[in-house]
């Protein structure tokens, strides 16, 4: 003889949301000047994107033989203040 059920049925619902806050990754990208010199640009990149100094030598090369250059990815809110350290010494950069 079979019981009835008598504990209550709730029903589950099997897709669960997670909520995360969606931050578009975006790019500062530093622009070829004939106005700053390479050891300029190299030690900005250190100082301001904490590149390695190998690392900043390479985007300055491609800087100045490609015409700009990726320098650093991030959120919008992480990399405006590094554009604006980077134009207070005097060099083209835009987040985009």
């Amino acid at each position: 003889m079979a019981f009835p059920e008598t504990r209550p049925q709730i029903d589950y619902d099997d897709d669960v949301l997670l909520l995360e806050e969606e931050q578009e990754l975006r790019a500062l990208v530093v622009y070829n000047d004939d106005v700053n010199t390479f050891d300029h640009v190299i030690q900005t990149l250190i100082d301001v994107c904490e590149h390695a100094p190998e690392q900043a030598e390479q985007c300055t090369l491609l800087i100045h033989y490609k015409g700009k250059c990726a320098v650093k990815n991030g959120t919008f809110e992480e990399l405006e203040p590094r554009c604006a350290a980077i134009h207070d010494r005097g060099i083209s950069a835009d987040i985009v």
